[in-house]
């Protein structure tokens, strides 16, 4: 059963309280909490070891008390787990890449069931107990997965950087609809893990949807998600989705319609007074503020955050009652403590 909570009614648009906030990546780099754990473990042991995953995950909330926790992890795991390899060193690298069809033949090679191939990430269910376990009952607790089309951009192109034009090829080549029929299983059985295991919420992250032009999106990408997404909700009907897709807007998310889920993410390039007029009405909306004004210093950092909430805050409250206040996309390495803070503290006053 679902929490309620200032986050949770958010997502079903009903909340009547104060907007809820919480930040994509607020436990990482920028963080010392974080700094401090690094100092003495890998990150993959930060991931993977249930105990240091929730004390990583508990680290924002103590120190800026956002309303929600998202399980510390890396949304690249499902690619291990199909027998790609993966290494940070310090950023993500696979041991392989998925450049022709042939290798779609080396995706689980021992043939493993749904079943026993989610045990490969069976340490996110255990670390989501742990969280919820020493979260208070007023704040809710997100997992996450990587989208199908973002999981297979990084198994084309081992990161989200350059012309990405082999992955946009292999939309069509028939690598995307081999990789997915592999993958679509133990994404939905990675999700129905967290759900089963204290996730209030499960958050699906296509970074990388604002690559693909919206033609090409509805075609191909869209038929995907619905997939994955009706499975999941035939499996865990009371549990919220979040769909965030970066770098797209109504052209994209006019074929999102109709689609299982209850709260759209959006980028830092949309008016959110308008997208909140235009689109409320049809998802809760998660974001927005521009992640690189965090790095500005304090001073400047406030004027861009009142300037950020003036239009939010002649809106009609009732406007509000689906907005899950945020960042649009992750905190950055170098975003100032005290500029996240800030931000909180702010928020909190205007809007309580």
């Amino acid at each position: 059963m679902t929490n309620e909570t200032l986050y949770t009614n958010a997502v079903f648009r009903k909340n009547t309280g104060r907007p809820p906030v919480w930040f994509m990546r607020q436990a990482g780099r920028y963080h010392s909490h974080y700094q401090a754990l690094k100092r003495k473990h890998s990150f993959m042991e930060l991931c993977k070891v249930p105990e240091l995953a929730a004390e990583t995950t508990f680290g924002p909330i103590r120190d800026f008390d956002f309303d929600a926790a998202i399980l510390f992890s890396d949304l690249l795991f499902p690619l291990e787990v199909l027998g790609m390899g993966l290494e940070y060193s310090p950023g993500p690298k696979l041991g392989w890449h998925l450049k022709s069809l042939a290798d779609l033949k080396k995706l689980n090679p021992a043939r493993k069931s749904p079943l026993e191939l989610v045990e490969g990430v069976s340490y996110q269910g255990r670390a989501l107990q742990l969280i919820r376990q020493g979260l208070p009952a007023s704040k809710s607790l997100l997992g996450f997965v990587g989208g199908p089309l973002t999981l297979f951009y990084y198994a084309v192109e081992g990161s989200h950087q350059g012309s990405l034009s082999d992955a946009k090829k292999g939309l069509t080549d028939g690598r995307y609809s081999g990789f997915y029929e592999i993958l679509k299983p133990l994404l939905i059985e990675n999700m129905s893990l967290q759900a089963k295991n204290g996730a209030d919420a499960v958050a699906v992250m296509d970074t990388c949807a604002g690559d693909v032009e919206p033609a090409l999106y509805r075609e191909v990408v869209i038929p995907t998600l619905r997939e994955v997404l009706i499975e999941f909700r035939r499996r865990h009907p009371k549990t919220p989705v979040v769909y965030y897709s970066k770098g797209t807007g109504p052209w994209h998310w006019q074929h999102l319609e109709g689609l299982p889920f209850e709260c759209l993410g959006i980028d830092w390039l949309h008016d959110l007074a308008s997208i909140l007029r235009n689109f409320g009405h049809k998802w809760s909306i998660q974001g927005n503020f521009d992640p690189n004004l965090m790095l500005l210093p304090e001073q400047a950092c406030l004027r861009e955050i009142e300037k950020f909430f003036a239009p939010i805050l002649k809106l009609p409250r009732a406007s509000l009652q689906g907005w899950i206040c945020g960042l649009g996309h992750g905190v950055l390495q170098w975003t100032p403590e005290r500029n996240v803070r800030n931000f909180l503290h702010y928020q909190k006053e205007v809007l309580k």
